[in-house]
């Protein structure tokens, strides 16, 4: 239903820069609506995100878990490619490789598996994407960049500017 735009500030340029010093690994994600449906409830917690098929080739798979294996950082390009790997992952934090579907919600308290790093795009109000960046970065720590931004007068959304949450 959506291109996942986060990969959008990749310039083949940038790719090929970034190529050289680190292992890229592309995955497979089918967009669904309710990644972009609004949040209509009013705890968060009782949200959840529709579900949506996505494919991780045994090569993705084996990069990313070399990476976490040999000490290096998975820094994830966008909330549904965190969303389709964290629901990949096993409970020891690997990634397993194949067809799945993505039925996770990740809410306040989740314990991430995969990721150490987050690139995304400054999401709108009341949408799973910023209460996935929350859960990630802390809330706190959200609404201070969040505020930042709005006062620089980033642009928000699929178009808009970006972050790396460390």
């Amino acid at each position: 239903i959506a291109a996942p735009t986060a990969g959008l500030h990749f310039t083949p340029e940038v790719l090929a820069a970034v190529n050289k010093i680190a292992s890229l690994a592309e995955i497979t994600l089918h967009v669904g609506y309710g990644t972009f449906e609004p949040v209509r409830v009013d705890n968060v917690m009782d949200h959840s995100v529709s579900s949506e098929h996505f494919e991780i080739s045994a090569a993705a798979a084996e990069t990313i878990n070399a990476a976490r294996a040999n000490g290096g950082r998975v820094i994830v390009v966008g909330t549904t490619t965190m969303r389709a790997l964290e629901s990949a992952a096993t409970e020891n934090g690997a990634v397993k490789p194949g067809s799945g579907v993505a039925t996770l919600t990740i809410k306040p308290g989740y314990q991430f598996r995969i990721a150490d790093a987050l690139l995304t795009n400054f999401h709108l109000p009341r949408s799973s994407l910023l209460i996935l960046v929350s859960a990630f970065a802390g809330r706190e720590f959200i609404l201070r960049a969040y505020g930042h931004a709005v006062e620089q007068r980033y642009r928000f959304y699929s178009y808009g500017d970006c972050m790396l949450i460390l």
